[in-house]
């Protein structure tokens, strides 16, 4: 596949805040990415980098095969669409939108237009009179109908109701079946972006701790479920990122495939398997690492102590 985006060794630090910790990707050609994280994980930072608002402490980031920053002819190939765009006090929507078709040569007038009603968006409202779900429509139009060849969405749609994110959500995949183009959504409602998203990046403290495709993320962890004993006993050497007990009965979640011989045993010792939902996945991985983060620093302290 080609790639459009290529990052390595990416460091930000802002005083004494490392913000993005030496990360190193690649972003595929016509995709839908999920980079996913909790807040101040360091995805808005990596973003405006990638868009050439930001710079990096060190590192390289090449798009399109060159550097974007005061790149023209890169920069109007990318939409950067962040959840706290800022736009002039007495700008209108329709004025967004005509700044838009000037600067995006891939602009589609009649997508817009279709957008605009579906979210029934008064475009000649001043845009700092608009409610907080109006304000993530004018982004999210933008975003659609620039139909640029890489679009960040930085959140941007934070005060949409659930009927107003699904519309958002299937006329990203209508348009993406006719006009693919590489596209990465940054979300902490994972779950409801999860059918969109074909390759998932999770950030945490800064740093990639999952790249990878979304059907392979699916399969790489499950939930055990029934009499403790019989669960130590079948997770045995298992990597287990999250374990709940109440009483004799526990749930643990470990990773890894089951192969058909694993589900044997767990029918056999009486036990009960579901699958890991992603955000259930991306949740725990984050909280494994952390504490794992957490113990090394423990022990390396405990060490200097001695």
């Amino acid at each position: 596949m080609t790639h459009v985006i290529e990052v390595n060794g990416l460091t930000k630090r802002y005083r004494d805040t490392l913000a993005v910790d030496d990360v190193s990707f690649t972003i595929e050609k016509d995709t839908i990415y999920g980079l996913l994280g909790r807040n101040g994980a360091g995805k808005t930072t990596v973003m405006s980098i990638l868009t050439a608002q930001n710079f990096p402490t060190r590192g390289d980031v090449r798009v399109f095969g060159v550097h974007p920053y005061e790149n023209a002819k890169v920069l109007s190939r990318m939409c950067f669409v962040r959840e706290s765009q800022k736009y002039p006090d007495d700008a209108m929507p329709r004025h967004a939108f005509e700044t838009a078709r000037l600067f995006f040569p891939n602009w589609d007038q009649d997508l817009a237009e279709q957008l605009i009603s579906d979210f029934q968006l008064p475009v000649k409202r001043r845009i700092k009179k608009l409610s907080r779900g109006q304000l993530s429509a004018v982004g999210v139009i933008i975003g659609l109908a620039s139909r640029a060849e890489i679009t960040f969405f930085d959140e941007p749609y934070l005060g949409l109701d659930a009927v107003a994110r699904q519309i958002f959500y299937d006329r990203l995949l209508e348009d993406y079946a006719e006009h693919p183009r590489t596209v990465i959504l940054s979300s902490h409602l994972i779950d409801e972006v999860s059918n969109l998203i074909e390759r998932v990046l999770v950030i945490d403290r800064g740093r990639i701790i999952m790249d990878e495709s979304t059907d392979a993320v699916r399969d790489r962890a499950a939930n055990i479920v029934g009499d403790a004993a019989a669960v130590d006993a079948f997770v045995g050497a298992r990597e287990v990122i999250h374990r709940e007990s109440l009483g004799h009965v526990a749930s643990v979640t470990v990773l890894g495939a089951l192969t058909p011989e694993d589900r044997e045993r767990i029918a056999a010792a009486g036990l009960d398997v579901a699958p890991v939902s992603l955000q259930q996945l991306i949740v725990r991985t984050t909280q494994h690492a952390a504490e794992t983060s957490a113990a090394s620093s423990a022990t390396v302290d405990e060490g200097a102590i001695r």
